[in-house]
């Protein structure tokens, strides 16, 4: 692999607070927005598009492309919200307590995510029907997405990467750091995931080794998504940049 390279793009509103990332099925990145409540969407070339999001104050955590050509996204209070690639918005609310992090389109047709309060990882259908949670007693999964062998793969917030098969069996790796957030399947066949607390991104392969890439700027590293030019991109939730490693 050639020794990677970072770009980084400045968002509109510093204090945004874009927390995560995802390709989309119109060929740009979309981002959640925290602090501004918004969702965006930047070009591969750096042009950016905010939409609010109606609930106000509705913490947005994470974003994914679904299998149904639109981008999921949660808020932290409870709820799961759906975007088309026109801007249009929709919002699932999900019963009970719960504190919903990040989410992903699973290898089941379903959309998956984690809810780090609740120690459990849970779905829903493209209809907005959620299905039974999978309980992950002994973990804090934060992050999550489906991998290069057809399984889901999460963060722990314990310092460990784990898997969990559809129906639900769960392994988990250490990964020598603490508090790994956002991960995503790279468009190398390995898994990437996003460290603030060493200012990391970082590759882990579907047998468990991990090797990690320093970030120039301190920016709490948190969402982190393949892009369709064959590159891994990455938000820095506290610096208000977008970044990339260069794979190519």
């Amino acid at each position: 692999m050639p020794t990677p390279h970072i770009t980084e793009f400045a968002l509109p509103n510093l204090r945004s607070t874009p927390n995560a990332i995802a390709a989309g099925p119109d060929g740009n990145l979309w981002f959640a927005e925290s602090f501004a409540g918004k969702v965006g969407r930047i070009t591969p070339s750096g042009t950016v598009t905010e939409f609010p999001v109606p609930t106000h104050g509705a913490a947005l955590r994470d974003i994914a492309r679904g299998p149904d050509g639109n981008l999921w996204f949660t808020e932290g209070a409870g709820k799961i919200g759906r975007i088309t690639p026109a801007g249009s918005i929709t919002e699932y609310p999900i019963a009970g307590p719960s504190d919903l992090h990040q989410i992903t389109a699973g290898p089941d047709g379903n959309i998956w995510f984690t809810d780090t309060e609740m120690n459990r990882i849970g779905r829903i259908t493209t209809a907005g029907t959620v299905l039974p949670f999978y309980d992950i007693s002994g973990s804090v999964p934060v992050g999550i997405t489906t991998g290069p062998d057809r399984n889901v793969w999460f963060t722990d917030l314990q310092g460990k990467v784990g898997r969990i098969t559809p129906a639900g069996a769960v392994t988990e790796f250490t990964v020598g750091t603490s508090g790994p957030d956002g991960i995503s399947a790279g468009p190398d066949g390995n898994l990437w995931f996003a460290n603030g607390n060493n200012n990391t991104v970082a590759r882990i392969t579907p047998s468990g080794t991990v090797t990690e890439v320093p970030v120039p700027t301190a920016g709490q590293n948190y969402g982190i998504a393949a892009g369709p030019d064959g590159n891994v991109w990455f938000t820095e939730l506290s610096a208000g940049k977008v970044g990339r490693v260069d794979l190519r």
